[in-house]
């Protein structure tokens, strides 16, 4: 550096923060660290507009170099869920028709696996492919037929659907068993199913599953199955009440809910 250059520097005046800038930076800093460091620079940008800062993707990527906010990168993860040949299957009636009209059309449901310092657990949910919504879930260490219903039985309480719903699932032995078969008959619920390990079918719910593994999950460590299902239910709150959806608008799913019960009149 040359002298005069560096006695320019020194007579250069500070930049100073206003209080704007860093009410700003801060809440970036608590929304990046609500979202275990998975908010990117198009999520935070949105996140930062909602909280009612006026910025825009280039200054939110400024503001991610200067506070040091580094997104952990996605890891993938396999197929859990086998078919037992003695079940019955039904037909891929939804076929891939992920957008349905109106909340309590259609259902789809999973199953997933979790690591723990005690060993395994699995988790199945029910989402309702409308607003997205995680309506139903139930997690334990074994994955049985009483996995799947108890999460069903608690979308089925929550919501109050009436006939005609239709729930969508792959062909696991879980679903297609004839428990699981007599619940869905019992509330006039249709069955669709897609093929195991065929994701593409599946995709807003295997969708929801990479967010919690790679979201939420990723590089924390549950010593016991007790923290684990804590740690899940906290984030199935945060999905369902705060964090934002591209096809929903950028709205979260109840506040998108809320937002066409309005509209519409339904309830």
């Amino acid at each position: 550096m040359s002298r005069s250059a560096f006695y320019d520097w020194l007579e250069r005046p500070v930049k100073i923060n206003s209080e704007e800038e860093l009410n700003m930076y801060r809440t970036a800093r608590q929304l990046f660290k609500r979202s275990r460091g998975s908010l990117g620079s198009r999520q935070l940008c949105k996140n930062l507009r909602r909280a009612g800062f006026n910025v825009g993707r280039y200054c939110t990527r400024s503001i991610m170099r200067k506070l040091k906010l580094v997104v952990t990168q996605r890891q993938a993860y396999k197929v859990t869920t086998k078919r037992k040949h003695s079940n019955s299957v039904a037909d891929n009636v939804l076929n891939q028709q992920f957008n349905p009209a109106q909340v309590n059309l259609v259902w789809a449901g999973y199953v997933t696996y979790l690591r723990t310092n005690q060993g395994w657990m699995y988790l199945a949910i029910v989402m309702d492919l409308y607003s997205r919504r995680v309506v139903g879930w139930s997690i334990s260490k074994r994955m049985t037929v009483d996995l799947v219903e108890r999460a069903l039985q608690m979308a089925i309480n929550i919501r109050e659907p009436k006939a005609g719903l239709m729930f969508h699932s792959d062909r696991s032995a879980q679903y297609t068993s004839g428990r699981f078969s007599r619940l869905l008959n019992k509330y006039k619920i249709t069955a669709s199913m897609s093929s195991v390990g065929a994701c593409l079918y599946n995709a807003v719910v295997e969708r929801f599953f990479g967010s919690l593994k790679n979201e939420w999950l990723l590089n924390v460590v549950h010593l016991t199955r007790e923290m684990m299902k804590m740690d899940v239910e906290e984030y199935i709150r945060y999905y369902n009440h705060e964090r934002l959806h591209t096809t929903l608008g950028d709205l979260t799913p109840i506040n998108y809910e809320n937002l066409q019960s309005q509209v519409s009149g339904w309830t």
